[in-house]
């Protein structure tokens, strides 16, 4: 099929997966690994911790990646006209029911995660997973979308960077730690920026849906600059927080990567079309998930 929109007919296996979104799902489980890092560097590791929050985590990114589907087609910013991926409700693969009856199994899961965790390490996690999962429902779904005011690259470096990642430290051992917190910043950055990425290639069609996305809020050349601000800003962090002693020594190994961030920040800087803008998103997602391995290898490491 030549075109996205001629993607209706796809099987029923290869709809879901395109809807699961399988490429955002590093960014879900990138903070479980850099929270077990830092358990590790602690000496108060649980494989079942890890195992449990990264079930959690890919449950509620998923279920986030239904639901936005089948909301976005609701409101109609869905258009035949989008430069990304083909959206399943929208195109007719997965019909609105299947599809929110798929959210909630997902949700289901992550909810006996939730519930796992609670168990090892407290009624906190149930209070952050139930936080967490309203956060999901709420981007482009209900009364006051967050996501159609501006506010989605916050929440992503809130739930993706600071809670993921000090919520993954937290299962281990009931702490949280500042290192934990430190390294959630870096992380949520570029989490942040891999939002930045999609909806500058979405800009022109989300302001004809009326989508007000921050990017198009701020227009095109500031959106750009936010992108370079996240995507290089988060090396320079990493560096300085090693380098004073407040996170382990050897995550500033992280910083290596940092020449990666070339690649998605030309291209954005450079490109308009769809295929281009879709490359800077993957290369970012990788620069995300290469990070934040560096970060839960460099973590681990007790020097």
């Amino acid at each position: 099929m030549e075109s996205t929109r001629g993607e209706e007919h796809l099987s029923g296996y290869r709809a879901w997966r395109t809807a699961a979104r399988i490429h955002t799902l590093p960014a879900a489980v990138t903070p479980v690994f850099v929270g077990a890092g830092l358990a590790a560097h602690d000496g108060v590791f649980r494989w079942d911790s890890m195992i449990w929050a990264l079930l959690g985590a890919l449950a509620i990114q998923v279920a986030a990646n239904f639901a936005n589907d089948v909301s976005d087609a609701r409101r109609g910013a869905d258009t035949e006209d989008r430069l990304g991926p083909p959206r399943m409700v929208t195109s007719g693969a997965i019909t609105p029911r299947a599809m929110w009856m798929a959210t909630g199994a997902a949700v289901a899961v992550s909810a006996i995660a939730g519930i796992a965790l609670t168990v090892i390490a407290g009624p906190l996690i149930l209070v952050i997973g139930v936080v967490s999962v309203i956060a999901m429902l709420g981007y482009v779904g209900g009364p006051i979308p967050y996501g159609y005011r501006g506010l989605g690259e916050l929440f992503v470096f809130l739930f993706f960077g600071l809670v993921a990642t000090v919520g993954s430290r937290y299962v281990h051992d009931s702490t949280a730690p500042l290192d934990a917190w430190l390294l959630g910043i870096p992380i949520g950055m570029l989490a942040a920026a891999i939002l930045v990425a999609n909806n500058y290639r979405d800009l022109d069609t989300d302001a004809r849906a009326n989508k007000r996305t921050l990017a198009v809020i701020i227009g095109p050349q500031r959106t750009r600059f936010l992108f370079a601000v996240l995507t290089y800003g988060a090396f320079p962090v990493i560096v300085v927080f090693a380098m004073a002693g407040w996170t382990p020594i050897a995550t500033l190994f992280a910083a290596m990567w940092v020449p990666l961030a070339t690649g998605p920040v030309s291209i954005v800087q450079a490109k308009t079309d769809g295929p281009a803008l879709i490359r800077a998103l993957k290369l970012t997602a990788r620069l995300h998930l290469l990070t934040g391995l560096s970060l839960a290898a460099g973590a681990a490491i007790t020097i």
